[in-house]
């Protein structure tokens, strides 16, 4: 099994529609996916709740009062970890976690929130010791903007694995709802949406290279 933790202290930087849509992309993949959620507003679990009939499976575990049990004939644990979460408390879950994925907004308050977050990541045991790899996910990009290319020039020194670049686009709120990500919906129009989440995907199948999950996801 490989644990794929979501996290970043700063709001609404987008780990819940992450979390939700790496869920997916395992999922659809084949693979036995299960989704922790962390944060007592739940949305995560409301996200799998809402998931029509035929949709691929994914397990939903309400973490919020802490982690239980590991969740048993499992291929991905995804966990969606809430914003403003102690240090303490996040090191706790870095020590259930194979890949660590932060996701950073082109916004200079969340540019500077995220780089203290990564640079007390540095810090941590699991991380020193190599245990986690930490991949950092430029999320709700407008490309050609000005806010983009300085997301960029902060990715140059961010010290940690970059993996790509999601686009702002209004289909990610329009099935939020429904309980689908892009993964779920069918069509060649969302083919390049899917491959922005590629790299991420690549990054997260290279912990465990007997099992295509790129391929798979297409």
């Amino acid at each position: 099994m490989i644990t794929i933790l979501v996290a970043n202290p700063k709001g609404g930087c987008g780990k819940t529609t992450v979390a939700t849509h790496l869920a997916a992309a395992f999922a659809n993949s084949g693979l036995r996916t299960a989704l922790a959620d962390v944060d007592k507003q739940g949305s995560s679990l409301g996200w799998a709740k809402a998931r029509p009939e035929g949709a691929a499976a994914i397990k939903a575990i309400d973490w919020h009062n802490g982690a239980e049990k590991m969740p048993k004939n499992v291929d991905r644990l995804v966990i969606d970890l809430p914003a403003a979460m102690k240090m303490g408390k996040i090191d706790d879950m870095l020590r259930l976690a194979d890949v660590i994925v932060v996701p950073v907004l082109p916004s200079g308050f969340d540019v500077a929130a995220t780089g203290d977050f990564l640079k007390k990541l540095e810090s941590l045991k699991p991380i020193r010791k190599s245990k986690a790899a930490v991949a950092v996910v430029r999320n709700r990009v407008q490309l050609g903007t000005r806010s983009a290319a300085q997301l960029d020039s902060f990715m140059v020194g961010v010290g940690f694995k970059g993996v790509g670049r999601l686009r702002h686009r209004t289909i990610y709120t329009e099935v939020a709802g429904q309980g689908l990500s892009i993964f779920d919906l069918p069509g060649k129009q969302y083919d390049e949406l899917r491959d922005d989440w590629a790299p991420l995907l690549r990054y997260i199948e290279n912990s465990d290279p007997e099992i295509s999950v790129l391929a798979a996801s297409r």
